[in-house]
């Protein structure tokens, strides 16, 4: 990256920074991404956030490095609902692999090394017995023996220690009140912990980049609801609990539960990419797919503060000649005729709407999507809400003039007209020496 590439990112994500200072983030790293070979600069990466002020509760599994110590001591285990049926052996081997993993994360967090990221850190790491478990009993004629469920997580505990800037450690075992040991899903406790402290971001670690399309396209957004419906299609064997579930299952549920109960956006991202958490972090696009309760970009009509985003937009298309130049302080005055698609916080579309109520006619002027995302039927979602709110005027035609996009409108039913057809006013006031085309469209 050049200096100017780089001095440009580090701009572009200083709303991020500014937006993510003093938020609350879960992540959640299964012992897969703990062991992988990218996991250094994942934790480089946590190191960063706790200096940009995010209070962060680091959630990990520890499955993998269980199977290997129950491998070695040739210890069967057997899986009922995704769940490990969890004996007094499998549970000492748990909780070995479990305290490993807390040692290594702590030292790792610990590093301060000069000449790498983690020099001048000083990270404060915290863990304790902030889950309450009980024991899930038999289930379906099983025993799960040790295997638990999570009765309660100690937010307020965790949020005095937050407060003291500490990053709060949490792992797969939980608590009874009268001193058992439970083993469970880190996923459940990921979730259940961004619930309890109505946390701002739920962040699940995962082999694969983030949920595709059926063309194999990513998917940067995903609606809650969407989210549950493709759970069951991820599943690996649901018929058959003896089988796991797939890992984009477990995630997908995981992320899904959490948006349906508050958790305003999750995100699934690759524990194997390098940079995967800054980029879904501090970035317009990110990298993975983010489950949301509701679309984090909408239509919406613009009000004062969006002058400089549409200015910024339009700028490309002025100097092209596509647009007819707009100075400031006309889309000050002019502003209430707009609407525009904001993407987290930032204007990538715009158009707007005059209207000439004697004739019943409405002018579509400014039609503007942002380069980086055209495509996606932006432009369409814009039309109808103008279309929309022209009809809620009374008016029954629309006309736009355009130089280099006929196509466009033509393909949405507008069709070329003469001037004469124009509102006497917008005639009188044609720019003959631009040479608009002029097209019309009725409102059903």
């Amino acid at each position: 990256m050049s200096t100017t590439d780089y001095v440009n990112w580090f701009r572009h994500s200083s709303p991020y920074i500014n937006a993510h200072r003093g938020k609350t983030f879960v992540l959640m790293l299964s012992g897969e991404a703990i062991a992988d070979a990218n996991f250094a600069n994942t934790v480089h990466d946590i190191a960063l956030l706790n200096s940009l002020g995010v209070r962060l509760v680091l959630v990990h599994g520890a499955r993998p490095q269980a199977e290997q110590r129950l491998q070695a001591r040739g210890i069967e285990t057997r899986l009922h609902h995704d769940l490990r049926v969890t004996s007094s052996a499998i549970l000492e081997c748990v909780i070995e692999a479990v305290g490993t993993l807390r040692t290594e994360l702590e030292a790792r967090l610990s590093m301060g090394l000069a000449n790498t990221p983690m020099h001048g850190a000083r990270i404060r790491i915290c863990s304790g017995n902030f889950v309450t478990a009980r024991p899930v009993g038999v289930l379906d004629g099983i025993d799960m023996g040790h295997t638990g469920e999570l009765r309660r997580v100690d937010h307020e505990g965790i949020r005095r220690l937050l407060d003291l800037n500490q990053i709060v450690l949490l792992s797969n075992l939980g608590f009874s009140p009268t001193g058992e040991v439970f083993n469970l899903s880190a996923e459940e406790v990921a979730t259940r912990t961004a619930v309890a402290l109505k946390a701002d971001k739920l962040i699940l670690f995962g082999s694969k980049v983030g949920i595709h399309d059926s063309r194999g396209e990513l998917r940067s957004e995903l609606l809650a609801e969407t989210a549950s419906r493709l759970v069951q299609q991820y599943m690996a064997r649901v018929d058959d609990p003896e089988q796991p579930y797939s890992e984009t299952a477990c995630l997908l549920e995981a992320a899904a539960t959490a948006c349906e109960e508050g958790v305003p956006r999750c995100h699934l991202i690759s524990y194997q990419q390098d940079g995967a958490l800054l980029s879904e972090l501090f970035t317009r696009d990110g990298q993975g797919t983010m489950v949301v309760s509701h679309s984090y970009e909408q239509v919406r009509p613009a009000n004062i503060e969006d002058v400089g985003g549409i200015l910024e937009l339009i700028a490309p298309l002025e100097e092209k000649g596509v647009l007819v130049r707009r100075s400031r302080e006309y889309l000050e005055s002019e502003i209430e005729q707009f609407t525009v698609v904001e993407r987290d916080g930032a204007i990538i579309g715009c158009a707007a709407l005059y209207p000439f109520k004697d004739e019943a006619i409405g002018e579509l002027a400014c039609v503007a999507i942002d380069q980086s995302y055209r495509g996606g039927q932006r432009g369409d979602r814009l039309l109808d809400a103008i279309e929309a709110q022209a009809r809620t005027l009374g008016l029954q035609r629309l006309f736009v003039l355009t130089t280099r996009t006929a196509h466009w409108f033509v393909e949405r039913g507008f069709a070329a007209a003469d001037l004469d057809q124009l509102p006497q006013e917008k005639k009188a006031l044609y720019n003959f020496q631009r040479n608009s085309k002029v097209f019309f469209k009725p409102l059903a």
